[in-house]
């Protein structure tokens, strides 16, 4: 599943993934925007894997805050922005 979500004065933010037994797996987010430090971009990944496929976007959300490390700063883009483009990839 692939969606895409153009943050309103920010960036692009891309979800590839797929749903097993109505959970999400090989979520991948990418996109033109920054993070920092880079491999907080994996934190997000896995703590995206496992949640369920019907999970709202506040839900979501909180679980991309809770898998940042303390010290990840996001430019272009925002939590809320990967619930909505997962939901999307969902739909």
């Amino acid at each position: 599943m692939h969606g895409e979500y153009k943050v309103p004065g920010g960036k692009l933010v891309v979800a590839d993934l797929e749903v097993r037994d109505g959970r999400l797996a090989d979520v991948r987010i990418s996109g033109d925007f920054f993070l920092e430090p880079p491999e907080a971009l994996e934190a997000i990944n896995r703590g995206l894997n496992g949640m369920p496929a019907d999970a709202g976007e506040l839900e979501l959300a909180v679980a991309v805050q809770s898998a940042l490390p303390a010290d990840a700063e996001m430019f272009g883009f925002s939590a809320e922005a990967v619930a909505v483009v997962l939901r999307r990839a969902l739909a």
